[in-house]
């Protein structure tokens, strides 16, 4: 018994991580737009732009640090390059014997060991073959300095950097809104085929009972088998059109997973209502168009801030720039490791470097910022009288499809009004079962109507709210 129970409690324990994953999850069109902002591909692209973006002003303030190298260097020669000497010369009678002693006296003892191998031509020194300026074994170590003291594009450039920082900023809001608006797109139609197919199944429900009464009075004498046969066409229909109706549910759930970022394989339930959302919006019509609240204008005001950079950072190319290099060396020489000898080295110095004349580079790459700057100039302005173009088609949307929506429900309750007359007629029997195939037929098609009015209302909504920066 207990090892029964013990193999049971197992198979409870794999199986809570399948049934957890196939736990559906609910969400509003809220909840989507937010799981979509943390989840999208889309946006993490965005943010690995702006990640860039914030790397690429650290580099470019790297160039206005100072700048230091290590530098290890060995060299060793199998063959000591040699100088031919004319003849009779004498390299003692060039500076003066007794100047040449005295030198050759102050040095060390392990230098006089290898001036004296140059001369003597062990391991490459002087001789009948030449005399050789190089040991054998050259090392060096040494550490360089360099540093920017004046360069005017380089302060132009680090502006020039931040403000593409806030352009990448900028980028990312509208990659939110044009996110956000996908999720809207995606998630209306998963919500009317959702409203369709509830809307079905009280069809469906309803037509069962009447086809059950129907058969009732055939028994009884009192209904023909041509109303059954109608009725089940009828009821046919309607289960085929559910069939077609859940089919086009899983394309446009699995179209909303993907728009989200939500795994496909995992089930998803929209929780909003149709009717719920299509609140009133009539102070939307009233509403002027504001250009500052789009994310657009803002991104094409920061690309004209970075084009004006972009001239200021060529007309900084005319100035002259201001370097400070240093170093520290020590330099080791000797035709082996032992008696070789040490010589350090330092020094420090300015560098300038004054443009003249680039052949007129710089003033054509000045004039074509000019151009791009009255190009973005343009954009905007073209840009703005869009979104005014665009707020106004949207309010004239949402209008019309308000009194569309008015309209048909007042249609819906007229069909239902004229179905529920047609079938207290055929039950008291002084009505046709053709009759109440037509009501039905028009309660149907009025349902129709009313839920693509509905749909046009909420888009229409969405698009308004999107168009005035909401």
């Amino acid at each position: 018994m207990k090892k029964r129970m013990h193999s049971t409690f197992m198979m409870l324990l794999l199986t809570l991580p399948l049934l957890a994953q196939q736990q559906a999850v609910q969400m509003s069109l809220d909840d989507a737009i937010d799981y979509a902002l943390e989840n999208s591909l889309t946006i993490k692209d965005a943010q690995i732009a702006i990640a860039d973006a914030e790397e690429q002003i650290v580099e470019r303030r790297s160039t206005g640090l100072p700048q230091v190298n290590g530098s290890l260097n060995f060299q060793h020669y199998l063959a000591v390059p040699r100088q031919p000497l004319p003849e009779g010369f004498d390299i003692f009678g060039l500076f003066g014997q007794v100047l040449a002693v005295d030198l050759y006296d102050q040095l060390s003892e392990q230098t006089q060991m290898a001036v004296d191998d140059s001369f003597s031509g062990n391991g490459g020194g002087g001789g009948e073959e030449g005399i050789a300026f190089f040991l054998r074994n050259n090392f060096t170590a040494g550490i360089d300095v360099n540093a920017m003291i004046f360069d005017g594009s380089f302060f132009v450039a680090l502006k020039a950097a931040r403000a593409y920082r806030q352009y990448t900023l900028r980028d990312f809001a509208t990659t939110q809104r044009e996110v956000e608006n996908s999720v809207i797109e995606a998630y209306l139609p998963v919500l009317l085929v959702q409203e369709n197919i509830e809307l079905l199944d009280k069809n469906i429900k309803n037509l069962e009972q009447l086809l059950f009464e129907t058969r009732e009075l055939y028994k009884a004498g009192f209904a023909e088998q041509l109303d059954i046969d109608r009725q089940e066409l009828s009821l046919s229909n309607l289960r085929i059109e559910r069939e077609n109706l859940v089919r086009q549910k899983e394309v446009a759930l699995t179209n909303l997973k993907f728009t989200i970022g939500f795994p496909i394989d995992q089930p998803l339930v929209v929780s909003d209502d149709l009717d719920a959302m299509a609140v009133e919006a009539e102070a939307l019509l009233s509403e002027k168009a504001s250009p500052g609240s789009r994310p657009e204008v803002a991104l094409i005001d920061q690309a004209i801030r970075m084009n004006e950079l972009n001239i200021k950072l060529n007309k900084a190319g005319y100035l002259p720039s201001l370097n400070a290099f240093g170093a520290v060396q020590q330099q080791y020489q000797g035709n082996d490791f032992e008696t070789g000898f040490w010589a350090p080295a330092a020094y420090v110095g300015l560098n300038m470097s004054v443009p003249i004349f680039d052949g007129l580079n710089k003033k054509a790459k000045i004039q074509r910022a000019r151009l791009d700057l009255e190009k973005a100039k343009i954009q905007r302005q073209d840009l703005v009288r869009g979104i005014s173009l665009e707020v106004a088609n949207a309010q004239t949307n949402f209008r019309n499809a308000s009194s569309r929506l008015s309209s048909q429900e007042k249609n819906l309750d007229l069909a239902e009004r004229i179905y529920e007359t047609a079938q207290v007629k055929y039950r008291e029997g002084v009505g046709s079962s053709l009759e109440v195939t037509q009501a039905e037929q028009s309660l149907y098609t009025t349902q129709s109507n009313y839920m693509q009015a509905l749909y046009d209302v909420l888009q229409s909504k969405a698009r308004l709210e999107m168009a005035l920066g909401k």
